[in-house]
């Protein structure tokens, strides 16, 4: 497998895992660059891991250039790959013919069976933060939004447009619920082990939607199997408004493919915005880590992106490749990187351009290789 100049390796050849790396579009390329920066300087202080990093084509540019926006050969081998490590894909004046955005990350999800996207909302210290109220500070929930069917299921068939009436299905299945919906339980459940509620939130619009009213029976009917997990139900409108008033009363919810999609980018202001909010589409047999934020060509090539949400998306991927493969010096290389990057916070040595601050890819990316060196 052809590798890229960031491939890490050490001493220790007792884990080896492959990285496909998509880095896409806008700051995409830049936020990977220093990403891949850092994960070398990780693994060269973690003994018995070692990742091969394979960069791959694909986003809006390349549809631009070549009228595909994900290859085949990209396709293959991130399905071949241990984990998918993506930037940002899609740019606002790329469009298919029915006006609708260059988007690879979803046909990925759907292609795949990244069923669950797993959103963590985490308040880190030193991190100045948009509520007012102290207790925000002990934000610490998780959402996780189904990602293969709900109101994003016409993905690839684009729905159907007659005249002047445009129509876009809902799909929930019990099948496609039921996975979630236990994927969310059992992430309680470990959550609760580790000091939290181990509280589930079925989140819906079951009053008024036929298709919400399903997705809740059946996370009513998955609870039966969790009997040590506390579980409750909220209407989209309700969390929404409960996301900003009282976030530290919600621990994991669990809601359909838009609507998580929505209180994700919500729940991300709550800590400061996108540009610190990790992200990671998970199947029974892969998974890809983005941040939650998008492409932001507005400000590509100038040095002002943050890297954070990227670098916490890569600490999720070394947990995930730890707990799936039992590899222990995984998950010390990723409490290492999140401690690194909450040292520089709470040091003052991260100030992003997005918080106010002057602080750029390059820097920041610096100041966490520091923070792992000197440990």
């Amino acid at each position: 497998m052809h590798t890229s100049e960031h491939s890490v390796n050490t001493m220790s050849t007792d884990s080896e895992f492959r990285v496909a790396v998509m880095p896409g579009d806008g700051i995409g390329p830049e936020v990977c660059d220093v990403c891949l920066k850092v994960l070398h300087a990780l693994v060269t202080r973690v003994a018995g891991l070692q990742l091969m990093t394979e960069v791959l084509a694909g986003g809006a540019a390349h549809y631009r250039d070549t009228g595909v926006a994900l290859p085949d050969e990209s396709t293959k081998a991130a399905e071949d790959s241990d984990a998918i490590l993506f930037g940002a894909m899609g740019l606002p004046d790329v469009r298919m013919p029915d006006g609708t955005e260059i988007n690879p990350q979803v046909t990925l999800r759907i292609g795949l069976e990244l069923y669950a996207g797993v959103r963590p909302i985490k308040a880190m210290p030193g991190m100045p933060l948009p509520l007012a109220d102290p207790r925000a500070r002990d934000i610490d929930l998780v959402i996780i939004r189904e990602q293969t069917e709900g109101l994003f299921a016409d993905f690839q068939d684009k729905g159907t447009r007659d005249g002047d009436t445009a129509v876009d299905r809902c799909v929930v299945t019990r099948a496609g619920t039921s996975r979630v919906v236990d994927f969310a339980f059992r992430l309680a459940d470990f959550r609760r082990s580790k000091g939290r509620p181990g509280h589930v939130t079925c989140v819906d619009k079951a009053n008024v939607l036929t298709s919400m009213a399903f997705f809740r029976e059946i996370f009513d009917e998955r609870r039966g199997n969790f009997p040590t997990v506390d579980a409750g139900h909220a209407y989209i409108d309700a969390t929404a408004l409960n996301l900003v008033r009282q976030p530290r009363t919600f621990d994991v919810l669990v809601t359909e493919n838009l609507l998580g999609d929505i209180l994700s980018d919500l729940a991300a202001g709550l800590i400061g915005g996108m540009g610190v909010a990790p992200s990671a589409d998970i199947g029974d047999r892969h998974a890809m880590f983005p941040p939650c934020h998008g492409s932001a060509p507005d400000i590509a090539g100038i040095d002002k992106a943050n890297p954070i949400a990227l670098l916490l998306s890569a600490a999720m991927m070394l947990d995930w490749l730890g707990e799936r493969h039992h590899v222990s010096a995984c998950l010390t290389a990723a409490t290492r990187l999140r401690q690194a990057i909450e040292r520089g916070f709470a040091n003052g040595l991260i100030r992003p351009y997005d918080f106010g601050g002057t602080h750029g890819t390059r820097k920041i990316a610096q100041t966490v290789i520091d923070n792992i060196n000197t440990r």
